[in-house]
């Protein structure tokens, strides 16, 4: 068998587009960090650079000398962008850890119900002002409604995360119940996702297969909690770091080519590959310090790129509509706010803590752009719906972690006593 290769020419512009996309995505991503904006925005806004929105609208020529000159370099580059969202969901999978703090309960689950299933519950009136507009070429009524729900409520773990290391306020009450709402809502609406693009895939609305697929996810999901729980020792015996890594990546490889055989996305795939290999690890020491190493290798190379050639794909001169961007906007904002609000006042929480909540919920982040990504490449929405996504996500980031420092300078202890002075939730759960 022999395999054809790239001329010279076409790995010489491969190179300068992956490089130049990084560079950008990179360049872009220090300047918000340097502004306290999340590092996703400026990555996004490293490949609107180079796309529709600005060099190519006014150097055209070159940008196709660069991105598109060859046939296939299209496929070359999306073969990045896969590995990127790849890499993504499988750290954000290794990292998710599924425990509820059980003095906490009530409020874990007025944020999860005001977040999730209100604002979810509430979008459907909505989705038909959009529809005609946002529905892609293979999307139906069914799987673009799923698509607009999922977009109202999603909430970003790594953006929220990130925000609250940087703040130096994680393991504190709040930081944990919104890190946990968020794991249970991600993969509710991970599954949602994998619906619609079932439905996508197969052209029509199935009942029983469509029943099958949640049956099937939730299943793979659960199986691996259970494996997770009651495994006590994971594999036996000291394991090289080049063996960890090869296993680790033949396992998620194969998963997610199997599983995507059957109908079940790559992006749900290398999720639960992470939480299984999480599980089977558990008890190496050295476990978690060799993913962190892929996750920076991942962040520094695969993810930079995949956020750029998500923000190279956005044109806000054409195919957008601003009004329809706001709609949406104030829509899934309010919605989501109103949602978290309304359900955390059946709790005894200070009113400033509850508008934190509803703010903080907001912060869409790379679920936010992994959803507008699978959603546009199964064709169920429009290019002009990923657009509204996208800027969604970025916009609802950056308000989510201004307003969190502003609150933070008012009051220092603001995320740390969440209650009435009847009852203060302090550092680590502790009550006085």
């Amino acid at each position: 068998m022999t395999l054809q290769t790239l001329s010279e020419h076409e790995i010489f512009t491969t190179l300068l587009a992956l490089a130049l996309l990084l560079a950008g995505a990179y360049v872009c991503g220090k300047l918000m960090e340097a502004v306290k904006a999340p590092k996703v925005v400026g990555e996004i806004l490293g490949g609107m650079l180079f796309g529709g929105t600005f060099l190519y609208h006014f150097c055209p020529g070159l940008m196709e000398s660069v991105f598109l000159a060859y046939a296939e370099e299209g496929k070359v580059l999306n073969l990045f962008y896969q590995l990127g969202l790849l890499f993504l969901m499988f750290s954000s999978g290794f990292n998710t850890c599924i425990d509820v703090d059980h003095k906490n309960l009530k409020i874990i689950g007025c944020v999860f119900t005001g977040a999730t299933i209100l604002p979810m519950l509430a979008s459907i009136p909505f989705a038909g002002l959009f529809q005609d507009a946002f529905l892609g070429e293979k999307g139906n009524s069914l799987s673009f409604l799923l698509v607009f729900m999922i977009g109202v409520a999603i909430t970003s773990i790594p953006v929220i995360s990130k925000i609250f290391f940087d703040m130096g306020v994680m393991n504190t009450t709040f930081t944990n119940t919104v890190l946990t709402v968020s794991t249970f809502q991600d993969l509710c609406l991970w599954i949602l996702l994998n619906v619609a693009t079932r439905m996508a895939t197969t052209g029509q609305i199935h009942l029983p297969d469509m029943l099958l697929v949640i049956v099937f996810t939730l299943g793979m999901f659960a199986a691996a909690k259970v494996v997770s729980d009651r495994l006590r020792h994971g594999y036996r015996g000291r394991i090289k770091t080049t063996d960890f890594y090869t296993v680790s990546f033949i396992a998620l490889l194969l998963l997610s080519a199997i599983l995507h055989r059957i109908g079940i996305n790559i992006m749900y795939s290398a999720f639960l590959t992470g939480y299984i290999v999480k599980a089977v690890s558990q008890n190496d020491a050295e476990a978690t310090g060799r993913m962190e190493a892929v996750a920076n290798f991942s962040f520094s190379l695969f993810v930079p790129i995949y956020f750029a050639l998500v923000g190279i794909q956005l044109n806000l001169l054409h195919n957008f509509s601003p009004t329809r961007f706001a709609l949406f906007f104030f829509v899934a904002f309010s919605l989501e706010a109103v949602g978290t609000v309304l359900m955390l006042l059946f709790t005894n929480l200070k009113k400033q803590v509850i508008v934190n909540f509803a703010v903080t919920m907001n912060a869409r982040g790379g679920p936010g752009i992994v959803l507008a990504t699978v959603a546009y490449s199964y064709q169920i929405i429009s290019v002009e719906f990923f657009t509204v996504l996208i800027l969604t996500t970025m916009l609802s980031s950056l308000i989510a972690g201004y307003w969190l420092r502003y609150q933070q300078k008012k009051d220092e202890s603001i995320f740390m006593e969440l209650t009435e002075p009847t009852q203060r939730y302090k550092i680590g759960g502790e009550s006085t």
